[in-house]
């Protein structure tokens, strides 16, 4: 059986308010465990108003609090926005609080739009210094060396698995410089997989951290009793996108019995292609589709993104994706 994890957004429903979202992220985490998944991440947008993942920390805690051994951490927290040491006295000081449970995937991009990304007095040429950025962060995790003067505090000694998140050769590149564990995006951005993938194995290099290269990729999962079930519970996710190509962030909405009368030709087309790295369908449906994609990608390990409105309904889709997945 591949390992499985969740990714997690927060998002915010019609209907519904930002603790609510809060709260089920951390209930959907309990569930999770309880069905055997390996990790779950949240991500690191901001001025989204669906989205309530932004204070990345802060959520982990509030999940990894109210869980007992599933791995928790940012997939990820995208460090060209923040400074290195404070990254390390934060996630230094959730591994303090829930040791041997914490994650830390890392990204490059700026994870929001540039007004906001002027809101957080970050320079985007800060970007440019992500590699040097990752080492600077790792040594501020590993043990204090002698002479060093500044320290992270809870951080240094904690060692705190990085990862590197991309959806681009460029995270494959130095994913496998680093000898870092990889993990690709394809849940909204799937052209370049494959050849990341190829990239990232062909050039890894072993590290303290890790001997082999070990990939996750990111995978849309909607799963139901009934095929045709699980296509209308497809259809809260395909309509984010599409307003999203409109120019009009919203929250997650019902799911509708046809999408064709709810978005443009155009529309479609981008979406299909966004979302082209997913399964919908029954357990059946779900079991060939996760093995072909293992059997295509190589991939170590999936990270499932599962965007249904009803909270039942996505809980029962994890439930049907983990026996799939035996």
């Amino acid at each position: 059986m591949i390992p499985l994890s969740v990714l997690e957004l927060g998002r915010v429903h019609q209907g519904s308010d930002r603790r609510t979202a809060l709260d089920d992220a951390r209930a959907l985490a309990q569930h999770a465990e309880r069905l055997g998944f390996q990790r779950i991440w949240v991500a690191e947008h901001h001025n989204s108003p669906a989205v309530t993942t932004a204070a990345t920390s802060v959520v982990v805690a509030h999940i990894a609090g109210g869980t007992t051994t599933i791995r928790v951490g940012a997939g990820g927290v995208m460090l060209p926005n923040h400074a290195p040491y404070v990254i390390a006295e934060q996630f230094g000081t959730l591994e303090t609080l829930f040791p041997g449970r914490i994650d830390l995937g890392l990204g490059r991009a700026p994870g929001t739009d540039q007004m906001a990304l002027r809101a957080l007095r970050r320079d985007p040429g800060n970007a440019d210094n992500f590699p040097q950025d990752v080492q600077e962060l790792q040594a501020f995790l590993a043990p204090k060396g002698e002479g060093q003067r500044i320290e992270a505090v809870p951080g240094s000694g904690t060692n705190v698995p990085l990862w590197i998140l991309g959806s681009s050769l460029f995270g494959a590149h130095l994913a496998a410089a680093l000898g870092l564990p990889y993990a690709f995006g394809s849940q909204f951005s799937p052209q370049a997989l494959y050849q990341a993938l190829d990239v990232y194995r062909a050039n890894f290099q072993p590290s303290e951290q890790l001997q082999q290269p070990y990939a996750m990729i990111g995978v849309n999962v909607i799963a139901a009793d009934t095929d045709a079930e699980a296509r209308v519970l497809a259809t809260s996710q395909q309509m984010t996108f599409a307003d999203m190509f409109r120019g009009m962030p919203s929250l997650l909405k019902p799911p509708v019995d046809d999408i064709e009368a709810y978005w443009t030709p155009r529309e479609k087309a981008q979406t299909e292609q966004m979302l082209s790295c997913s399964v919908v369908g029954s357990a059946e449906t779900v079991r060939a589709g996760l093995d072909q994609l293992v059997a295509d990608t190589k991939a170590d390990e999936l990270m499932i993104v599962t965007d249904v409105f009803d909270f039942g309904q996505r809980v029962r889709s994890l439930e049907i994706t983990a026996q799939a997945a035996t």
